[in-house]
């Protein structure tokens, strides 16, 4: 890769159930729609309480290809052609060939079925075919039982807890489990991705 090309290209990503768009200021009022429910933000690092509060999320968000640290997507459902989440690629570090998948949420109309592990599945192809990527990494509140459940569903290995990592919106303190799947284990995730999603129902 020549040092004045980005790593992270914004590549539109297309699966049966799910296509990812790279986020423009344009999506903020679709996303503002499907996003003004308290629930969905109980483990966010932040909170989405008013349409200037996804305006600003968007802004910040759209700095980060401009120092290759990150790329945002929206979740889009195929069948329904509606923005149903967002999810992104973030602390980037090319050099070294790392990425970390996070920053995902998705509309309770469209959890459980396939656009979660569809939209999982396309970014790992991507990093690990495209960019070349040697390792994809996670990290959840540790706390969110949830999350850790569905993030090891996906194959991943859990690596250990940082504690005091990040200060909640509340002002709690907040540890950090970090799980990964690194290049050699990717052709068995990819599999294992492939069998879930047979399971999985296509549309919610």
């Amino acid at each position: 890769m020549n040092s004045s090309e980005s790593w992270l290209q914004p590549r539109i990503h297309v699966g049966e159930s799910v296509r990812l768009e790279p986020l423009v200021l344009d999506h903020v009022d679709a996303i503002w729609a499907v996003a003004d429910f308290d629930d969905l933000w109980t483990w966010m690092p932040y909170r989405m309480t008013c349409r200037d509060d996804v305006a600003e999320m968007v802004a910040q968000a759209l700095e980060w290809p401009a120092t290759d640290w990150g790329q945002a997507f929206v979740q889009v459902a195929v069948d329904a052609e509606k923005v149903c989440g967002m999810t992104c690629y973030l602390n980037a570090d090319a050099a070294n060939r790392r990425v970390e998948i996070g920053g995902t949420w998705i509309t309770s109309a469209f959890q459980r079925t396939r656009v979660n592990t569809e939209a999982k599945l396309l970014l790992l192809r991507d990093a690990f075919g495209q960019l070349g990527a040697k390792r994809v990494e996670w990290k959840t509140d540790s706390a969110n039982a949830r999350s850790r459940a569905a993030i090891a569903r996906l194959g991943a290995t859990e690596e250990g807890t940082l504690r005091n990592h990040m200060i909640r919106p509340d002002g709690t303190m907040r540890h950090s489990t970090y799980f990964s799947v690194i290049r050699e284990e990717w052709p068995g995730v990819e599999q294992r991705l492939q069998r879930l999603l047979a399971g999985r129902p296509a549309r919610a």
